[in-house]
């Protein structure tokens, strides 16, 4: 068995899949694949993103889902224009947009959070 090679599948909770519909669908522009009982499913370059339907989901506190992006301003222009709102965290010296750059410059990152407290990121890395 080889797992570097395996088709990985990316397992998000939502305790309201209707609101978590509509943001990963009309706010981050994934097209749906399959909503059945269990889940929400996307797939995403090649990777299956599986929101489960679970009625008490509690989001944890870190990032749990980033995608890697060519340009961060575009994605940053992009999401404001559907209406995400972004995340600041105190004392990490985002910019005006949100936007964090580590401190040898190889990553900005913009995080925000999905209906259930997911939080989500997007990243330019050099």
């Amino acid at each position: 068995m080889d797992l570097t090679s395996a088709k990985p599948t990316v397992f998000l909770a939502t305790a309201d899949a209707e609101a978590a519909r509509a943001f990963y669908e009309q706010k981050l522009g994934l097209t749906l694949d399959v909503d059945d009982a269990y889940a929400l499913v996307y797939q995403m370059a090649g990777t299956e993103l599986r929101l489960s339907k679970v009625p008490n989901h509690t989001p944890l506190p870190f990032t749990v889902l980033d995608w890697q992006v060519p340009s961060i301003s575009d994605a940053h222009a992009t999401l404001s224009a559907n209406g995400v709102e972004f995340m600041i965290y105190e004392g990490m010296g985002q910019d005006e947009n949100g936007i964090w750059t580590s401190p040898d410059g190889g990553a900005r990152i913009l995080w925000f959070q999905d209906p259930d407290g997911n939080v989500l990121s997007v990243s330019e890395r050099s």
